[in-house]
């Protein structure tokens, strides 16, 4: 008895670092959404367009680039680490199921959230969908080898780029086919604009090599070993980052070039693409993942414990933080000379559809941080509350879904 228990505290600490880590991300990931809210220039221009961008604006939007691969990463870690308590066949029976769960949420509760008009004249497949047909892909691949788990995820993730000339245009069932794989587009029919934001393969090659890592996260792995594996890799990925980036011949279809000041030539290197996301944004981004998640295997401070509440419900607080600040810009716009109504959308606001009934809203960048740590803070109690419920129920089957 005496010897299990440090096991039973180690694992407890190492799921807590990925606890911590999506908590992270899950916090920063609202400051972006607040900002498609809030601040003034979102319907004007793209925070990463340097010919009219800051670099306050750029890092607002910059630093959130951290949160979709890392959620999809840390989502694979998870399947494996749960997939030690289950069989092969339930846990694939269990990615299928919460696979197809989370992409019908994003068709209808989130899509609600985003628009809040249940007959809005479009839709978007972003990242919740990705997440769901990521797993319901990696339901299938846990048949395999990790050898062949972690190929497939490699010629994913590092090989997609060239794909990046291949383009199938037009609304046709064959170009909506090339858009669910590799290129963002919009589709029209009758008035109605379905987004594809997400392509399958790129993301699918995130979870599937979080899948993989998850192995060092097993019961009787040595922490010192994972520690330094993690270090290892984590530096390697920011070292390849840097090399390919410099040597700009590949790994992202957007090249970095000199700009007037060392600033913005800094702002250009860092400067990559999301949609779909490119070898070198992946690289920028998970990379310093796997460091955190080396250096936090300790338990955590007071903010880190709160942090971890987030991480431990991540999509009750997706779900929650939505729908408030969609209620908050729904009340700031009476402030902008506005109608609440005017937040009643028929199209999201990344599509710039919906920006002549939002002439002349929005606040500074500054209002907009504040309303984020108001968001954050509201959340806090209910996530808390419903992080609590979950630990003391554990035997209802339907909390794994939530």
């Amino acid at each position: 008895m005496t010897a299990a228990a440090p096991q039973r505290a180690a694992t407890s600490i190492r799921v807590e670092s990925i606890d911590l880590l999506r908590g992270l991300i899950m916090v920063i990931m609202a400051l972006d959404h607040v900002r498609d809210y809030f601040h003034a220039d979102a319907f004007l221009y793209d925070p990463t367009d340097l010919t009219k961008t800051n670099a306050a604006l750029f890092f607002t939007r910059w630093i959130t680039h951290y949160c979709a691969p890392l959620f999809m990463f840390l989502s694979g870690i998870s399947a494996y680490i749960s997939g030690e308590r289950k069989s092969k066949k339930a846990l694939s029976v269990f990615l299928l199921k919460r696979g197809a769960w989370l992409i019908l949420l994003e068709l209808t509760v989130v899509h609600w959230a985003w628009y809040f008009n249940f007959v809005g004249k479009g839709a978007d497949l972003t990242v919740i969908w990705a997440l769901g047909i990521s797993m319901m892909v990696l339901a299938a691949l846990i048949y395999l080898p990790l050898w062949a788990i972690g190929s497939i995820g490699v010629l994913m993730v590092a090989g997609h780029n060239l794909l990046d000339g291949i383009h199938v245009p037009g609304n046709t069932l064959a170009g909506f086919g090339w858009a669910l794989l590799h290129e963002q587009q919009p589709f029209t029919y009758k008035g109605f604009l379905l987004l594809v934001g997400y392509p399958i393969i790129p993301w699918a090659g995130v979870m599937a090599l979080g899948y993989c890592l998850g192995q060092v996260y097993a019961r009787n792995y040595p922490a010192a070993q994972r520690k330094k594996l993690l270090l290892m890799l984590g530096f390697t990925l920011i070292g390849l980052f840097i090399l390919i980036r410099a040597i700009n011949v590949y790994g992202d279809a957007r090249r970095w070039s000199e700009q007037p000041t060392l600033l913005f030539s800094l702002l250009s290197f860092l400067n990559t693409t999301k949609y779909p996301p490119s070898l070198l944004y992946l690289l920028m981004t998970t990379g310093p993942a796997l460091v955190f998640l080396a250096w936090t295997e300790k338990k955590p401070g007071w903010f880190g414990q709160k942090l971890t509440v987030f991480g431990r419900v991540p999509l009750f607080y997706y779900i929650l933080h939505l729908y408030l600040l969609h209620l908050l810009a729904m009340f700031a716009t009476s402030f902008s000379g506005h109608q609440w109504s005017d937040m009643v959308l028929d199209y999201a606001l990344w599509t710039g559809r919906s920006s002549a009934q939002l002439e002349g809203y929005g606040f500074s960048l500054g209002i907009t941080y504040l309303v984020w740590i108001l968001v954050v803070v509201l959340l806090y109690p209910l996530c808390a509350w419903y992080d609590q419920y979950k630990r003391a129920h554990k035997d209802q089957w339907w909390l794994s879904y939530l």
